[in-house]
């Protein structure tokens, strides 16, 4: 029975979320708990359950809420119109060159390891010449989340090192083993980028009618928005961008902590004025809230199905429901699988829950572990931009502009397929084989 509301709370979930008749926090904020009352939990229970979800991504919306802030004023005082014009004399209206240096970008950006620096540091900077280009942000999406599957495989992400722990074996020497493949799926990245720029380019981006151009000029003739660029403080502004890239990178202090202090003195800098200081702060308020506020009523979804035992339910009666003579080819499942469960279940159930299950079944048909573990890194990681139950989702979609259904179905079936790919590549080099 638990498995049962379990699968039907998702599914009127996903299915609410995607029609968009709701907006996310009212369907986050009722959904899972109408789940938890069908199990006879106590009030006091859910609001533990609620507790033990929000403490989880509480930092990601403070992190949030200052990040938008944050880009929201280096944007008026007109950094960014510095660099997008850089690059687009550099690249010019070539949507392809801009696609590729959009991976190229968020590859660096996830040295880290952390899904929430490749974010900040890629969508800020590139968002603006996407749309200057009209280029569809759900594109930019899914580059920067092909990128962050890739690069998580590094003996620091946190994926690699779950799967390790379970195989109990050393975290290096199972990158080692991987690291060749790691290889050929960055090459991948950047021809799938380029591929995305094609279609981009398709349907029109990167050309302009007489109207748009002069449009465009009248644009950044407007008093109001001049009045607000500091140009005499460029250097300044882009010195205090990149120590606090570099802080995130090394991870000198915690993400919004970095962002609450770095919006401090840029604003300080800036714009001296009180006055001036809650105006800035009030213009990018809407944006920084709502996406902030979404994420919190996410929490209520993420604490009631991963403390009500209800994802453990649902991967036991998945497991019941399988076919003794698919044990054999468990590695294969586990990748095609592994994007649509691996959106539905926190990356703690996803390796430490499923993986140990799915091991132990292929083991039993002479399948190794190690092959199932593959699979599985391969289509979660690609999936984790595109899971709600991950905090970073909302907050590339927040700092995109984008919509979770819009971004769901434009991305949810190439991120499959990309999955799907990877793990042909993977077949195809040894690293997963049919026994």
């Amino acid at each position: 029975m638990t498995a049962l509301i379990g699968y039907v709370t998702l599914a009127a979930l996903v299915i609410m979320l995607l029609r968009g008749k709701m907006s996310p926090i009212t369907v986050f904020g009722t959904v899972p708990v109408i789940g938890a009352l069908l199990l006879m939990a106590s009030p006091a229970t859910i609001s533990e359950w609620i507790g033990t979800g929000l403490g989880s991504v509480w930092k990601t919306a403070v992190l949030f809420i200052f990040s938008v802030e944050y880009f929201g004023l280096m944007s008026d005082v007109g950094m960014f119109d510095v660099i997008v014009n850089k690059l687009i004399k550099i690249a010019g209206a070539n949507v392809v060159l801009v696609a590729v240096a959009t991976a190229l970008v968020a590859v660096i950006g996830h040295l880290d390891g952390a899904t929430a620096t490749t974010v900040l540091i890629t969508i800020p900077a590139m968002l603006p010449l996407w749309k200057r280009l009209k280029m569809r942000s759900t594109g930019l999406l899914f580059i920067i989340g092909t990128a962050m599957g890739v690069m998580n495989l590094v003996p620091w992400g946190g994926p690699i090192v779950r799967v390790a722990t379970v195989l109990n074996m050393d975290v290096t020497e199972l990158w080692h083993y991987i690291l060749p493949f790691q290889g050929v799926c960055l090459v991948a990245t950047v021809a799938i980028a380029a591929v995305i720029g094609i279609i981009e380019k398709k349907r029109g981006a990167g050309k302009f009618t007489e109207e748009e151009l002069g449009a465009e000029e009248n644009r950044q003739a407007d008093p109001e928005v001049e009045a607000l660029k500091r140009p005499k403080l460029l250097w300044f502004n882009i010195l205090l961008t990149v120590v606090l890239v570099v802080g995130l990178m090394f991870s000198v202090m915690s993400s919004h902590v970095l962002f609450m202090i770095a919006l401090a003195i840029g604003m300080i800098v800036n714009y001296p004025d009180a006055k001036q200081q809650r105006a800035r702060f009030k213009a990018h308020a809407s944006d920084a809230l709502d996406t902030s506020a979404t994420l919190l009523a996410a929490a209520i979804f993420i604490g009631i199905m991963q403390n009500s035992g209800m994802l453990d339910a649902m991967v036991d009666a998945l497991l019941s429901v399988m076919p003794a003579a698919m044990g054999r080819y468990m590695n294969i499942i586990a990748g095609i699988i592994s994007v649509p469960v691996g959106c539905c279940l926190g990356a703690d159930t996803f390796y430490y829950g499923l993986f140990p299950l799915l091991g132990e079944a292929a083991a039993a048909y002479g399948v190794p572990q190690l092959d199932v573990g593959i699979a599985m890194l391969v289509g979660k990681n690609v999936a984790m931009i595109c899971s709600p139950l991950q905090p970073t989702t909302f907050l590339a979609l927040g700092l995109a502009g984008v919509e979770l259904k819009d971004h769901l179905k434009a991305n949810f079936p190439r991120t499959w397929a990309l999955s799907i790919g990877f793990c042909a590549i993977a077949m195809v080099m040894g690293l997963m084989k049919i026994y």
